[in-house]
């Protein structure tokens, strides 16, 4: 039977198939690899499992030498399924069985996540029903046709229904990762994972902004610009118009474009970084309550309570003595 190294670190286990997508089972494993406790131990142990033990091919035309059964998904805090172009994907309401036997090994409570279309196989166990859940956006009429009692969103990157999440096309497996990291640890934690391995911490937006669309005529300006400038003054009362008017534009066109290239509105998209500052100000200083608010953004500490309480479930007291080391004082 398959025994992760260290049982008291949270283990991550991925179920591989025959057509994986290497790069998705890359993302795994280097990105919960590389986050470290602050003694620089490591905080998981990750480890890959195939339906049966062995060769696996990759859509790369090249195969990996897997080790371990799916005996490991028993012992696993964290089961990830990632896409497969094989026979084992289900294109119907019901799974192989050996991939449903395998399945049914995950011990009750283990979250579970999928990775690109891999939300096919958690829609046909049935661990979808009646879940907000996303896949790959070129994936998506086909799962709505297969899965009507899952409430699809295409236009997401990923989602968190607590124990089940999602992602969308191979990339956004990135954004999985890094969000089940910051949950677990926090995003300080979260963040130098992402440092260390050149990527956002927090992409904005959703898949629906990289769907082909007409391309834009050669003036079409960006809006780029008044979105750095507004991460640098958070702590401002920003308004559309504001924005706008750092790109030259109407609010109208502004808030079209905006839409366009981030996937969400530029209120949305305030608030989502709103609430990562205050995340970061909570785990990395000792501010009170009411000056985090205040820096973030969000002017008062009753006002950070409820979004914080909305995005995450938990107050900024909660929050911080849950992501720092030592007690600090909240106010």
């Amino acid at each position: 039977m398959a025994v992760f190294p260290r049982p008291d670190r949270h283990r991550v286990a991925v179920l591989v198939r025959d057509g994986l997508l290497p790069m998705e089972l890359g993302i795994v494993h280097r990105l919960f690899g590389q986050a470290r406790g602050e003694g620089g131990e490591p905080l998981y142990d990750v480890l890959t499992c195939a339906l049966v033990p062995g060769q696996v091919w990759t859509d790369a035309d090249f195969t990996i030498n897997v080790e371990h059964g799916p005996a490991m998904l028993a012992e696993a805090d964290t089961v990830i399924i990632p896409a497969s172009i094989s026979e084992y994907e289900p294109r119907g309401r019901a799974l192989v069985p050996a991939l449903a036997e395998a399945l049914a090994l995950i011990r009750p409570g283990a979250r579970i996540a999928s990775i690109c279309t891999g939300a096919f196989v958690l829609a046909a166990a049935g661990l979808l029903d009646g879940l907000r859940a996303t896949t790959h956006w070129r994936s998506a009429c086909e799962f709505e046709q297969l899965f009507p009692s899952v409430r699809l969103d295409p236009d997401v990157l990923y989602t968190d229904d607590g124990n089940v999440l999602t992602s969308a096309g191979v990339a956004s497996g990135i954004d999985l990762c890094l969000h089940m990291i910051r949950r677990d640890h926090g995003a300080a934690v979260a963040n130098e994972v992402a440092r260390g391995t050149v990527v956002s911490p927090h992409r904005d937006g959703g898949q629906a902004q990289f769907i082909r669309r007409p391309v834009p005529e050669p003036q079409f300006s960006s809006t780029a610009a008044a979105r750095a400038w507004a991460l640098q003054h958070l702590d401002q009362p920003l308004t559309l118009r504001e924005l706008a008017a750092r790109e030259s534009m109407s609010t109208r066109t502004f808030t079209r474009r905006f839409r366009d290239e981030v996937g969400i509105s530029a209120v949305q998209w305030l608030t989502q970084q709103r609430i990562e500052r205050a995340r970061q100000l909570l785990e990395e200083t000792d501010l009170p309550v009411d000056r985090v608010a205040a820096e973030a953004g969000f002017g008062t500490a009753a006002s950070l309570r409820q979004h914080l309480q909305t995005a995450l479930g938990v107050s900024p007291k909660a929050y911080r003595r849950t992501f720092r080391a030592a007690a600090v004082p909240v106010s």
